[in-house]
């Protein structure tokens, strides 16, 4: 008998067309009748031929290597994960980083000093009484980041030892600036050097903390200036010339590795991040650019990658939703960003706390009035890209069909060899298509509304040149 299934199986793999390995598939719907469901495995087969179209990756083709995705520790989502006895709080971190038991997040944004998103008045690391000034900054400190964030930074590690942090800043401290407030105005010249310190500072207390800070930019969406919250304006010139002259040369001679990325704000403005990287003595100091998408188009990401190919791009906040949300972030990482990065992990039913002017919408967990925690839609959503991508994976090109604006995908090779396809349906319609990796097809089909991720192990490549 053994004998027997033993010829069958090879009668069977010599048959073209046939398989022995399989497409592993996990969905979710916008519905919620799927949350990361494991489906059936579907057969590779050598054609395939289901479907309108083909998605077809060429992994010859290969783009940029993947540093991380993941979301903000804001003051507003580590408050309300304190509103939560320490047990639970530990069991919403783990299922938001732990690669096993949640969807795996490995890149998380910090605030340097406070943003919009908190319960607590504002504040800086160095806040003084008005017409007070601390060029030496004596007095910088982080203890008021003890209450919360810390504590969760620090449980996330625990989780995820393999997490990194990268940092913005809303606002130098008030005396540093031309209106003596947080809200608006604009760093004085005088005080760049010492804005520079601030931030050195900053990196430094937070590797005492055992929090190494992988990356900085120099302010959050510079271009946004408000009085109602922490905001500074910066042009690109100012930018450029304070990354030049004063930020790049004190992290050298200090030996600080931490990367500094430029811009962090909408795609809509090319120019900026153009202008700083043109200059050679400002780029030799920058990683890379930091995007966000609330005016714009993604393909700026591919504009500044084309026109700087020795630097990185990043996709350093943002807020989408739903399967809509997953095809944006499909195209983020179609143009050649590291990251993604979401922002506020956490408010409360009533979209709180949040002391800026920016309404909030639902994140991608609620707490509720009850003390329940809603893990939303978006959160197995996310999942769906962070639990299958991992760092170092590197995408593959694969082509989106034409006419379907709101159907994509984004492919990659894992450091384990692993093939990850993750493909997003927010058209209206039921859409059946083939996928074709090399010699490998299969064919597969996603409900409106819905986002799948595929892995399969690829087949060998045949070998080049001689044998040894």
């Amino acid at each position: 008998m053994r004998r027997v299934t033993l010829v069958a199986l090879l009668l069977a793999l010599a048959v073209p067309g046939f398989s022995a390995e399989t497409v592993d598939v996990w969905m979710t719907t916008q519905d919620g009748a799927k949350t990361l469901s494991q489906e059936p495995p579907i057969p590779l087969a050598d054609k395939a031929g289901g479907g309108d179209f083909v998605i077809t990756l060429s992994p010859e083709k290969t783009g940029q290597e993947i540093l991380g995705l993941g979301a903000s520790w804001e003051h507003a989502t580590c408050e309300n994960l304190f509103k939560l006895p320490e047990a639970e709080r530990l069991e919403v971190i783990r299922k938001i980083v732990s690669p096993v038991d949640g969807i795996g997040m490995n890149l998380m944004r910090l605030c340097i000093g406070s943003s919009d998103f908190i319960g607590e008045p504002y504040y800086t690391y160095c806040d003084l009484p008005e017409g007070q000034e601390d060029p030496e900054l004596a007095r910088f400190s982080i203890e008021k980041d003890r209450a919360h964030v810390l504590p969760v930074v620090k449980a996330s590690q625990a989780a995820n030892p393999d997490l990194l942090f990268f940092a913005s800043c809303w606002s130098a401290p008030a005396w540093m600036k031309t209106t003596g407030k947080l809200g608006g105005g604009k760093l004085r010249p005088e005080c760049h050097p010492v804005y520079a310190k601030y931030l050195l500072k900053f990196i430094q207390a937070y590797e005492a903390e055992g929090i190494p800070i992988h990356a900085v930019t120099v302010q959050n969406e510079p271009h946004m200036i408000a009085p109602g919250y922490p905001t500074t304006l910066w042009s690109a010139e100012e930018m450029r010339d304070f990354i030049r002259d004063h930020l790049g040369p004190l992290f050298r001679e200090n030996g600080v590795k931490t990367l500094i990325w430029c811009w962090d704000h909408n795609w809509n403005k090319p120019e900026v991040p153009r202008t700083i990287l043109s200059d050679p003595q400002a780029a030799q100091y920058i990683d890379g650019t930091g995007f966000h998408h609330y005016e714009g188009k993604v393909e700026a990401q591919s504009v500044i990658k084309a026109e700087f190919p020795d630097k990185h791009i990043y996709f350093t906040e943002g807020s989408v939703f739903r399967p809509r949300g997953a095809v944006m972030i499909a195209n983020i990482l179609r143009n050649w960003s590291r990251s993604y990065s979401a922002w506020v992990v956490m408010l409360d039913e009533h979209r709180k706390p949040n002391r800026g002017p920016h309404s909030a919408s639902a994140t991608i967990i609620e707490l509720k009035d009850s003390g329940a925690v809603e893990y939303r839609n978006d959160y197995y959503l996310y999942g769906q890209f962070m639990k299958f991508i991992p760092r170092g994976a590197v995408r593959v090109e694969s082509d989106t069909p034409e006419g379907k604006r709101l159907f994509s995908n984004a492919a990659f090779r894992t450091p384990g060899g692993k093939m990850v396809l993750v493909v997003a349906n927010a058209e209206r319609n039921h859409t059946a298509f083939s996928v074709r990796c090399g010699e490998q097809a299969f064919d597969a089909a996603l409900p409106a509304g819905t986002v799948a991720t595929y892995v399969w192990t690829p087949a060998r490549q045949p070998l080049s040149g001689a044998l040894p």
